[in-house]
C-alpha cells in the first residue's frame, strides 16, 4: 500500500507540473507517453478502490497531504480529489494544453492527423493524434446538429452515443476489461454537466441495437450499468420524452422490466392525502406525482400490449394485498388500475 500511495502522490505532482511548470519545455514523446501511463494508473486505482471505504479513506488522506504540499508551491493550484482520479488522463491533457511552455514537438504528437495504422515504429500510438480525434468528434457533432429536429434524441446525441458505444465495445473486447468499461462509464457520468443530455445519449446508445454479438453485449452491459447506477434509470424514465421511453421498452425486455419496477416503487411510496383528495409522495426526495406514474404506466402498456395482462395482474395482486377495496384512497394500486382503465376507455372510445 505504501508503494501505491507514493505512486498516487507522484502522479498528482505530475499533473501539477504538466499544467503549471516550465519543466514541460524539456518533455519529449517518451515523457509524454509515461505521463499518460501514470494518469491511466490513477484511473485504475479509482476503479479498483472507489467502493472500498477503508482504502478510499487512506487514499483521500494521502491526496490531502499532497494537495497541501502542492498548494505551497503553486499559487493557483487546484486540489485533486479522489473522484478526479476517474478522469486523470483528461486532467493531464487539459493541463498540458493550458501550459504556455509546452514545446511544439509535443503539440505535434497530440495533434497528429495520422490514422493509428499509419503510426511509424517508435512513435506513440496511445497518444498520437489524441487532440485531433477529439476535434473530429466535436466537429461531427457540430456539423450534424442542424439535423437534430429529424431525430427523437438529436443528431449530436446520436453521434456521441456512437462514440460511447465504440469505446465501450473496444474495452469489452479485451479480456477481463469489464472494470475499465465500468470506470469509463462512471467517468462519463461524472464528467457530464447536463444529466438530461446524458440521458438522451444513453437512450440513443441503447436504441442503436446490436447487429453482432459484441454490439449486443455492449448494449446489455450499458443497460446493466444504468440499472446499477443510483437514480440514473429513474431519471431516464421521468425526464426522457415518452416516445423515447416507449421505444426503449419495446426494444429491450430488461429495460421494460426495470421501468415497471421503477413505477411500482414510486407508487408504493405514496400515501393518500385526505385534505387534497389525492395520492402524494411520502418522501420529499421524490417529486413524481400520481398522475405522472399513471401516465407512465399507460406509456408502458401501449409499448407492450402483449404484456398488458401481466402488468394488470401484478397490480391486482398488490391491490388484493391492500384488502381489495374499490373505494378511492384506500389502495394506490386499486386507484392506479382504475385510472389506467379509464385512460384506455377514452382511447378506445
Amino acid at each position: 500500500m505504501e508503494a501505491v500511495l507514493k505512486n498516487l502522490s507522484n502522479t498528482v505532482e505530475l499533473l501539477a507540473v504538466a499544467a503549471r511548470s516550465s519543466d514541460v519545455h524539456h518533455w519529449d514523446g517518451n515523457t509524454l507517453s509515461r505521463a499518460f501511463h501514470w494518469a491511466c494508473y490513477c484511473e485504475h486505482l479509482f476503479s479498483r478502490f472507489h467502493h472500498n471505504p477503508k482504502i478510499r479513506g487512506i487514499m483521500e488522506t494521502q491526496l490531502q497531504h499532497t494537495n497541501n504540499r502542492l498548494r505551497a508551491v503553486f499559487s493557483d493550484y487546484t486540489d485533486v480529489s479522489f473522484l478526479d482520479l476517474s478522469q486523470c488522463q483528461h486532467l493531464l491533457l487539459r493541463g498540458l494544453l493550458k501550459n504556455t511552455h509546452l514545446p511544439l514537438s509535443i503539440m505535434k504528437i497530440l495533434f497528429d492527423t495520422k490514422a493509428p495504422g499509419h503510426i511509424e515504429p517508435g512513435e506513440y500510438p496511445d497518444i498520437t493524434g489524441l487532440c485531433s480525434h477529439i476535434i473530429q468528434s466535436k466537429s461531427a457533432c457540430k456539423i450534424l446538429s442542424p439535423l437534430s429536429d429529424k431525430s427523437a434524441v438529436g443528431a449530436d446525441a446520436q453521434v456521441q452515443a456512437a462514440m460511447l458505444m465504440e469505446s465501450l465495445q473496444a474495452l469489452l473486447d479485451c479480456d477481463g476489461e469489464t472494470c475499465r468499461a465500468q470506470r469509463f462509464l462512471d467517468s462519463v457520468l461524472q464528467g457530464c454537466k447536463e444529466t438530461e443530455h446524458l440521458c438522451l445519449v444513453l437512450a440513443a446508445a441503447l436504441l442503436t441495437g446490436g447487429n453482432t454479438h459484441a454490439q449486443a453485449a455492449s448494449v446489455d452491459f450499458l443497460l446493466d450499468w444504468i440499472q446499477q447506477t443510483h437514480g440514473l434509470l429513474q431519471h431516464m424514465c421521468f425526464t426522457l420524452p415518452s416516445s423515447i421511453v416507449k421505444d426503449l421498452a419495446k426494444g429491450h425486455v430488461k429495460f421494460r422490466d426495470a421501468y415497471c419496477a421503477v413505477l411500482k416503487k414510486e407508487a408504493s411510496n405514496m400515501e393518500y392525502c385526505i385534505n387534497n383528495g389525492e395520492w402524494v409522495q411520502s418522501s420529499a426526495s421524490s417529486k413524481v406525482s400520481f398522475q405522472e406514474v399513471t401516465e407512465h404506466f399507460v406509456t408502458l402498456l401501449d409499448a407492450c400490449p402483449a404484456w398488458r395482462s401481466t402488468v394488470e395482474e401484478e397490480l391486482k395482486e398488490l391491490k388484493l394485498s391492500d384488502g381489495d377495496f374499490d373505494v378511492r384512497g384506500l389502495s394506490v394500486w386499486g386507484d392506479l388500475l382504475a385510472e389506467i382503465h379509464k385512460r384506455q376507455s377514452q382511447v378506445d372510445g
